[in-house]
């Protein structure tokens, strides 16, 4: 070993980087003793947990710890020698070389680390003049800023005394304390964001400064714990969050609102990643445990990333005002009764113009089991005005748990509760939820559910749940059917005029090709399909082209509905009112307790002896001087399995045109007339087996046929199917006419001289109903 060390221009610092397994690390400048080495993880000085090696060697020497670091952590050697003397020279004595060597080195070893801790300071440029400047004493530069003057010497300031500008051309001079406030932090107020800490009174006074001084608050990295209800004004200009609000307080209570209820307008606000997670999962029993309540909003935008175990998630309500004109999006709505409520509070609120983007509307499936839960509610208090209006929904997703196969709880997209107009869905993903995409329990209409993809019970999420709705206003589209068949309604019944197919049943009365006719007040008891709907009844007026129908005769189509329950009306006329007849598979007339709805209008139900549900307004009339009657959808009740749809007169002057019926491009009902039914043919056959007698030249035989519904003045005629003779000629009449007719088919020999003798065969006889 040398005689002393050599200190040589080596900066007494090092550091590394570790990657987990390097337990060993070298440092190249030379110490005395090992307790001259500072060693730092990540800045911490480290008291123990390591051996070094190499002191007093001038090359340096190692350290080894007895755990390698973790990777990515900062490992700092530094040299830290005492400011001490150690070594005294005695008077008149021997001055050794070593010893003054030593005392050199250590010397020059404490200068470098002088050096080192001077280049990390702030300092003056070698080249100004002058030394550095004393700072102010305390009592001086207490509750100031440290800065500089115009003549860039150190200078304090008032907080709000001295200015800067942005470093960019039309920047102005500004305060610092006017700069620091122009976005206020929660953690300016204390609040921690540790998950522990509650930092409900913190959040709070931020939220309170925020509105008393109309800024924007930030809520940055971390957990806040809170343990009670949080509320941000409407005067504060925005949130924008980083981090979690976990709220741990009481139930009953919405975590998070933001806005004024009352007559308050919240406008032209941004609410930026919101999230809220409630410490306990709610059991969903009260509808006032709600995650995030946003209220009044106008022209804004909002932003949820989080809300998560509360029985409401997100409510968006209109107080004495409304909610509309704003985007919202949505991240995680996860373990809510309802994810998201859009509800009206009072009479004058409102519900309007929202676009609701993505969203993933989930329950756990150990989530209250028992409970039905629902993705998007459109809901009302207690005499609240219930006409939500025009909700723009782009891809949400549903993955509700409804329990089972089938379902033992609701777990259904779209709930709605209310009346109003205009509820589009587009892309809606249904993931183990049950198979309705929307409840219905009240009068909404226009809404259209474009179902995208239905996973794990298979693709039955193509139908809407009228619940005790008074409207049938909602369409489904399943993208996994063609699109063809979307875009295109099927015609499956057709009557573009009405007078052309009008046609004399019988003397008194008037029927209609393809068409039952139906009375208001049908004298026979009997409430069968036969009974209730007529081949013709009179009391209709036939003019030029049209037919003039009055209050008490309905004209309507007789359709198969076991398979298909929606179809689609249109009329072309003058005050005509839809109506609806419904029997079950018996061909039994159902009762009230199995109601058919519209779509545009309410229904009302006219009971024995008609059995009709009828619309309570004329297709034609006007709705804010629209005609948005014109078009009606029909939904039927499930237990029906024929139904006659139609129009009768609205008054005594209705007059009908064309009438067509339309179901979805997916179904193809079958259309009831003729084929059996009296009703909507103009011709009826018959047969029987007959072997006419032998006929002399001249001579003929007569025989009666049966044939029902056979009327005077029907176009009646006869033929034989058997032997054929060209001499044998064959006419017919009407016998009897009514419900029990006859038809007398005669046949005659033309032969000049020769007797026939037909072989037995058959006798057919048709008739032919007069159009008029």
């Amino acid at each position: 070993m040398d005689e002393h060390i050599r200190i040589g221009d080596i900066a007494p610092r090092v550091q590394y980087l570790a990657d987990g397994t390097q337990a060993s690390f070298t440092y190249p400048f030379p110490i005395f003793e090992a307790g001259d080495l500072e060693v730092r993880l990540d800045g911490l000085v480290q008291v123990g947990g390591y051996t070094v090696a190499g002191a007093g060697q001038s090359e340096g020497g190692s350290v080894a710890f007895d755990a390698a670091p973790a990777t990515g952590t900062r490992v700092t050697l530094r040299r830290s020698l005492a400011i001490a003397r150690t070594t005294d020279f005695q008077a008149n004595g021997v001055l050794r070389a070593r010893t003054l060597n030593d005392e050199l080195d250590y010397q020059i070893a404490a200068l470098q680390e002088v050096k080192d801790e001077v280049g990390s300071a702030l300092r003056f440029d070698p080249s100004e003049v002058g030394g550095a400047p004393s700072l102010p004493l305390p009592a001086v530069r207490a509750n100031k800023l440290l800065g500089f003057d115009s003549l860039g010497g150190v200078a304090v300031f008032d907080r709000g005394e001295g200015t800067t500008s942005v470093p960019f051309p039309g920047g102005i001079p500004r305060t610092v304390e006017d700069k620091l406030a122009e976005r206020l932090s929660a953690r300016d107020f204390g609040a921690v964001g540790d998950g522990t800490a509650d930092d409900g009174p913190a959040l709070q006074a931020a939220m309170n400064a925020a509105a008393a001084s109309g800024k924007f608050l930030e809520i940055g990295e971390g957990t806040f714990r809170t343990t009670q209800p949080l509320l941000l004004p409407g005067a504060a200009a925005g949130l924008l969050m980083r981090g979690t609000i976990l709220y741990a307080g009481p139930g009953g209570a919405a975590a998070l609102t933001l806005g004024d209820g009352g007559s308050a307008n919240n406008q032209r606000k941004v609410y930026a990643g919101l999230s809220v997670f409630r410490a306990l999962q709610s059991d969903w029993l009260d509808e006032a445990d709600v995650g995030i309540r946003i209220r009044n909003i106008d022209a804004s935008r909002v932003e949820v990333r989080r809300a998560e175990r509360f029985t409401i998630g997100v409510q968006v309500v209109g107080d004495e005002r409304g909610s509309e004109d704003s985007d919202l999006h949505y991240g995680r709505l996860i373990d809510n009764r309802i994810a998201l409520d859009l509800r009206t509070l009072t009479s004058t609120a409102w519900m309007n113009s929202l676009r609701h983007h993505g969203g993933h509307f989930a329950c756990s499936s150990a989530t209250n089991p028992g409970i039905g839960r629902f993705g998007v509610r459109l809901s009302a208090a207690p005499g609240a005005y219930r006409l939500h209006n025009a909700h723009l929904f782009l891809g949400p997703g549903f993955e509700l748990q409804r329990q089972g196969t089938p379902g033992t709880v609701d777990a259904i997209p779209f709930l709605l509760e209310v009346d109003g107009r205009g509820l589009t869905a587009r892309g809606v993903r249904m993931e183990a939820c049950s198979p309705f995409v929307a409840r219905h329990t009240a009068a909404f209409n226009d809404a259209v559910y474009e179902v995208a993809f239905v996973g794990t019970y298979g693709f039955t999420g193509c139908a809407v749940d009228y619940a005790g709705a008074t409207r049938a206003g909602g369409t489904v589209l399943p993208l996994h059917q063609a699109a063809a068949a979307l875009g295109t309604p099927r015609l499956v019944a057709e009557a573009s005029n009405i007078r052309a197919r009008a046609f004399r049943w019988d003397a008194a009365s008037t029927g209609f090709e393809g068409l039952a006719v139906l009375s208001g007040n049908p004298t026979v008891p009997a409430n069968t399909l036969t009974n209730l709907c007529f081949p013709g009844l009179n009391l209709l007026t036939l003019n030029a082209d049209t037919v003039t129908l009055p209050t008490s005769r309905a004209l309507a189509f007789v359709v198969d509905c076991t398979i298909c329950k929606e179809f689609f009306l249109a009329a072309e006329g003058s005050a005509l009112r839809p109506m609806v007849l419904q029997f079950d598979a018996a061909e039994n007339a159902l009762d009230s307790t199995a109601p058919a709805l519209l779509s545009n209008m309410n229904i009302a139900w006219q009971g024995a002896p008609s059995f009709w549900w009828e619309g309570v307004a004329d297709l034609d009339s006007l709705v804010g001087g629209l005609a948005l009657n014109r078009l009606q959808r029909v939904t039927l009740a499930p237990n029906a399995a024929f139904a006659a749809i139609g129009v009768r007169g609205g008054n005594a002057a209705s007059v009908l045109k064309s009438l067509r019926l339309y179901v979805p491009g997916t179904e193809a009902p079958m259309v009831l007339a003729g084929a059996g039914r009296a009703w909507g043919t103009r011709e009826f056959s018959a047969s029987l087996a007959y072997d006419p007698p032998s006929l002399v030249a001249g001579a003929n035989a007569s025989q009666i046929v049966s044939l029902p519904n056979v009327q005077n003045g029907d176009f009646v005629q006869a033929s034989f199917a058997g032997q054929v003779s060209g001499f044998m000629e064959w006419t017919a009449s009407v016998t009897n006419s009514g419900a029990a007719g006859t038809v007398t088919a005669r046949v005659t020999n033309r032969h000049p001289s020769t007797t026939i003798d037909l072989s037995a065969g058959t006798v057919l006889v048709r008739a032919l109903k007069p159009r008029v």
